[in-house]
């Protein structure tokens, strides 16, 4: 499922494709979970982009605890699995899901970010499964800076929106004028058929195009941690922001919100 070679892949590149390892079903089962969850979005439903009234680029997360398709795949797949093998780690933790949605036409970019500065956790275990609903070009698929995930910096978050967040932590840095200066970086992006999936760790700075191909673009985003993940509260803005989680600074991620996948 994993061998050496992907996960050397990951640990070194900080992403790896990983060709057909969601199951059919599975993915029957995330496109049925992710209508219904846009039928009844929750409040952090987001509209980045918007063509003739009609919304073509929206997201929505944290939604597993109410959509069933979700949860099913999160707690009885092999996902969690996947992402042990991946990050070389006993334990895994759920942190979030993440629903992106770019219909065919959506000409907004998601610009270039790393996903370590939005989020509660600290640590270098981690990964996000990006897993594509619909069939990705290479030019509507996402992409990445090879190995910037060893950079050892946290950058400032950039709001989907194209601005920064009005609440910064001072520690952070802005990130580089990326694609403006694309020839300095190693960039690298994946074309993706049903089943395949894109793993990479929170601090692996990446972008995505606009939907360029000849179908809609939605995909269904993992995000879950390793041994070393502890909790931090950031001085600046968070997303999610889950406001239910009263753990301390330094405290191991396991409580309801974001429940223990595996331990051995």
């Amino acid at each position: 499922m994993i061998n050496d070679k992907i996960r050397n892949e990951f640990l070194e590149n900080g992403v790896v494709l990983l060709k057909q390892i969601i199951e059919p079903d599975w993915i029957l089962k995330l496109q049925k979970g992710l209508e219904y969850n846009f039928q009844n979005p929750s409040r952090y439903k987001c509209v980045y982009e918007k063509y003739n009234g009609d919304e073509v680029f929206y997201d929505d997360y944290c939604n597993w605890n109410r959509i069933s398709e979700y949860r099913n795949f999160i707690f009885n797949s092999n996902i969690s699995k996947i992402a042990a093998l991946l990050m070389n780690s006993k334990k895994v933790n759920l942190f979030h899901e993440h629903v992106l949605v770019k219909e065919k036409g959506s000409k907004k970019r998601t610009p270039w970010h790393q996903d370590q500065g939005y989020y509660c956790v600290n640590g270098r275990d981690n990964v996000s499964i990006w897993i594509p609903l619909d069939k990705v070009d290479k030019y509507s698929s996402m992409e990445f800076i090879k190995g910037s995930h060893k950079w050892n910096k946290i950058f400032l978050p950039t709001k989907f929106k194209g601005y920064d967040y009005d609440h910064k932590d001072k520690e952070f840095e802005k990130i580089p004028d990326i694609e403006n200066n694309r020839d300095k970086y190693e960039i690298i992006s994946y074309e993706c058929d049903i089943g395949d999936a894109i793993a990479f760790n929170y601090a692996t700075i990446h972008s995505a195009y606009g939907n360029n191909s000849k179908n809609r673009r939605r995909a269904f985003s993992l995000r879950l941690t390793g041994d070393d993940a502890r909790y931090i509260k950031r001085q600046g803005e968070m997303s999610p922001p889950f406001p239910e989680v009263k753990l301390r600074n330094n405290e191991v991620l396991d409580c309801d919100t974001f429940p223990v996948l595996i331990s051995s």
